[in-house]
């Protein structure tokens, strides 16, 4: 199961009530956070939730409401005794922008290790899931991130003892192994069903609607889309700025086909009440909802 927590849902500056974006997801006792603005550790305490054991940053872009936290985030990771090495991502530019950051984060107990994106699509691996990296439409460099979760086929016990195959390999064909045996080899698919459903989450926040938006959201558990405005009439605002409004976000998310549940964020200052413009996107797509900050779910596999 994946454990998903809206840390901040605010856009462009943080309010009393709303802080900048990031998101949480934990997997096995470790972590992937998304953005890093100003907040996302008040935010976290909130909700009951330690960054320590964050593994991965994912940064969609450099703009400072998605990367402001991160110089105190640094520092309180030190400072709670983290030695295990960091993996900070982002396009281009982020490790300069990192680094100049860290002019008053300079003196850490753990390795900062910092990749940049450079095409428009790139996979990378989180424990046993897969992160793919895609290109949004903003006014820099920004990405959108789907993480996904795997399920290979169930298990044939029958099958398995038909084929007189020690029990001591079951477990470790169950997570795809191949094993040789004597003069025998054993493979996964021998006692193993068709692939099942997964999980998979996609995050999109700061780009106008983009077919690679939609793509990359199918059959998405949680899609994650920025909501800047909620009334139709803000779209010249909306196109001048490179952002989204709650309409264009339910449609990217009716295209993509196969999402179970669409959360807006990165709403704009001067929306102080999203929930009021819901209906416009459930019009379109009708499991919209307008989370706060601190909204969280627990993703988990479909029985079957």
């Amino acid at each position: 199961m994946l454990d998903i927590c809206l840390l901040g849902t605010g856009g462009t500056q943080p309010l009393i009530n709303r802080w900048l974006t990031s998101l949480l997801v934990r997997y096995k006792g470790h972590s992937v956070l998304i953005d890093c603005g100003e907040g996302t550790q008040i935010a976290a305490q909130k909700a009951g939730l330690s960054l320590k054991p964050v593994d991965k940053i994912l940064i969609t872009h450099l703009h400072a409401d998605h990367i402001s936290g991160l110089p105190g985030l640094l520092l309180t990771m030190g400072n709670m005794g983290r030695t295990e090495p960091l993996s900070i991502i982002g396009p281009v530019g982020t490790e300069r922008t990192v680094n100049s950051l860290r002019c008053i984060a300079q003196s850490l107990p753990f390795a900062v290790q910092v990749s940049e994106l450079d095409s428009d699509e790139e996979l990378m691996y989180f424990l046993d899931c897969d992160i793919r990296a895609f290109a949004v439409h903003h006014g820099m460099p920004c990405y959108g991130y789907s993480i996904s979760l795997p399920r290979s086929g169930k298990f044939d016990a029958a099958r398995a003892r038909e084929l007189n195959i020690p029990l001591e390999y079951w477990k470790r064909l169950q997570k795809g192994e191949v094993i040789d045996h004597g003069d025998i080899t054993f493979t996964p698919d021998m006692v193993l069903g068709p692939e099942r459903r997964g999980l998979k989450l996609t995050y999109c926040t700061d780009s106008r609607p983009v077919p690679a938006i939609a793509a990359a959201a199918a059959n998405s558990d949680l899609f994650i889309c920025e909501g800047m405005y909620g009334e139709d009439e803000n779209l010249p605002k909306a196109k001048e700025n490179k952002h989204m409004l709650f309409s264009e976000a339910a449609t990217l998310a009716a295209q993509a086909g196969g999402v179970k549940e669409l959360w807006l964020t990165h709403y704009s200052p001067s929306l102080p009440n999203p929930k009021a413009y819901r209906d416009v996107a459930r019009a379109i797509f009708p499991h919209t909802y307008t989370p706060r900050d601190g909204w969280c779910k627990t993703l988990t596999f479909e029985e079957n």
